[in-house]
Parts: structure tokens; C-alpha cells; sequence
């Protein structure tokens, strides 16, 4: 069985983080492991506390997966520290890690900032230029290419922009009241075949229907660990991206209903619940 290492925050509600990763793992057809770099206390109105793990302590945990259950791919989420920052690059580095996504969780669904403004250089020099691929929204995009996104076209040059400072191909998620729900990936790797021989096409539009669903707690979670998790089983990028879009598509039309704010989605749809 392939397996995914995610590095991200804990979720006390269960939609967002460690735990929507492991759920999402699990229904993707890998073995999904952790390493937690905060407990949250929250839920789906909002992030009530943060409590970050110590950089030697993610480093244990880092090391204690490593060394014995080699990760296929790995899944990044929420690392709002500096030091866990470099803690996390330096490991990989060490280790050869491979098949790395980072989505560079900056805000909160319900709007909690969730990433330290000193941690962001740290974030930009360190973390994203080992990534396989990157996936911001539209917000976080803007953020790191130091663009305004307003439409498609924009899109693309953010797009573009990230993937090429950063050395890696971009997922540029749409949801976020722009070019209705489709997302763009910027695909550096394309220039390897993957698109057919001789073809070197860079952008790939991934049109999606939106779905009235207010319970999107989770979705960027969710998403990046679905794209590990397909990237471990030996997909090319540009079906790994399609494959968690239909399983994250899936999640949000069950219409799962719980909470009082933006609830979860249905993770695990493809089970028939009595």
C-alpha cells in the first residue's frame, strides 16, 4: 500500500487539518501518516486557540516516520512558525523527500489568520521550492505573487508568476468568488511528456460546477491531501489534480449538515451510511 505523510495542524472539530487529511487518506486508497505542527481549538465558527509544538518536537516526529514508513508523497498544511518551517524543509531535504504538495494555509475558512507574518519569508525561501506543486487560492495567490486576480486571465499570471519564482507547478484554486469554481494548474512538468510527445502545454483549466453548498470547511485540506495521495499512487499531476477534484466534488454534494457555522464536508460518501 502506498503511503502520505501529512505535516499540518490538528483540527478539534474533525473538518479541516490532520484529521480531514487522514480521512481523505483513507478514501483515496493510501496509508495516511502525521506529523502535527499545532493542536486548534476550534470549530466550524471559528479558531479559539493555537498551540504549537515545539521545532525539536516536530522534528521527532518527522524522524520517527522517516526512518520507518517511508512516505510516497507528502501533504503540507498548516505551519505558521518560522522554525517549524525550517524544521519541516530541512527534514525533507535530508531525506529525499518526494511527491510534496504544499497548500500554503494562510487564513482560516471562517476568516482566523493562521500564518505569522514572520513566518511568511520563511514559507516563500524555504518550504515552496521543494514542492511538486503548490495550491493556493485566490487570496493566498495574490499574496504570493503580488498580483490582483479579478478574472481568468489574471489567474493565469499569478499562476504562472508563483510557479516560476518558486520552481514548482501551481494549482490556483478558483472558489473565492472568481472564474466561477474552476482552477488552473500550472504544470512545470509537462515539459516532460506528460501531456503527449513533444507537447510542452503549460495550463490546464479544470472547470467545475459550484456546488450550493455553504459546509466548505476543509475544502483546501482536503483537496491537497487528495493530490498526494494520487501523486503516491504513481498518477501524473495534471489526472492526480482531476481525480481529487471529483472526490472533493463528491464530499461537497452529499450535503453533509453539521455545525453551526461553515460545517465539514462528507469525507467518506463513497460509504453507504445508514
Amino acid at each position: 500500500m502506498k503511503t502520505v505523510l501529512s505535516i499540518a495542524g490538528s483540527d478539534s472539530c474533525g473538518g479541516a487539518g490532520i484529521q480531514a487529511d487522514l480521512k481523505t487518506m483513507t478514501m483515496n486508497g493510501v496509508y495516511g501518516m502525521s506529523a502535527i505542527t499545532a493542536l486548534t481549538a476550534q470549530n466550524t465558527t471559528g479558531v479559539r486557540g493555537i498551540f504549537e509544538v515545539t521545532p525539536d518536537f516536530l522534528k521527532l516526529q518527522l524522524d520517527a516516520v522517516f526512518e520507518d514508513i517511508f512516505p510516497d508523497a507528502v501533504k503540507i498544511g498548516m505551519v505558521s512558525d518560522s522554525a517549524l518551517i525550517k524544521v519541516i524543509a530541512g527534514t525533507l531535504k535530508y531525506y529525499g523527500a518526494k511527491n510534496i504538495v504544499v497548500d500554503p494555509v494562510m487564513v482560516a475558512t471562517s476568516g482566523s489568520r493562521l500564518l505569522k507574518e514572520d513566518a511568511m519569508e520563511t514559507l516563500r525561501s524555504e518550504l515552496l521550492p521543494l514542492a511538486t506543486v503548490a495550491t493556493p487560492n485566490i487570496p493566498e495567490a495574490e499574496i504570493l505573487s503580488g498580483m490582483v486576480i479579478k478574472d481568468a486571465a489574471s489567474m493565469q499570471k499569478a499562476a504562472e508568476k508563483i510557479g516560476t519564482d518558486y520552481d514548482c507547478s501551481v494549482l490556483l484554486k478558483g472558489g473565492h468568488n472568481v472564474n466561477d469554481a474552476n482552477d488552473l494548474l500550472y504544470n512545470k512538468l509537462s515539459k516532460t511528456g506528460e501531456d503527449g510527445p513533444g507537447k510542452t502545454e503549460r495550463f490546464t483549466w479544470f472547470e467545475g460546477k459550484r456546488i450550493n453548498n455553504p459546509n466548505t470547511h476543509g475544502t483546501g485540506c482536503t483537496l491537497s491531501s487528495a493530490i498526494a495521495s494520487n501523486l503516491a499512487k504513481g498518477m501524473p499531476l495534471k489526472k492526480a489534480v482531476q481525480e481529487a477534484k471529483d472526490y472533493i466534488s463528491g464530499a461537497l454534494s452529499a450535503m453533509l449538515d453539521l455545525g453551526k457555522g461553515s460545517g465539514p464536508m462528507m469525507h467518506n460518501y463513497r460509504i453507504v451510511v445508514s
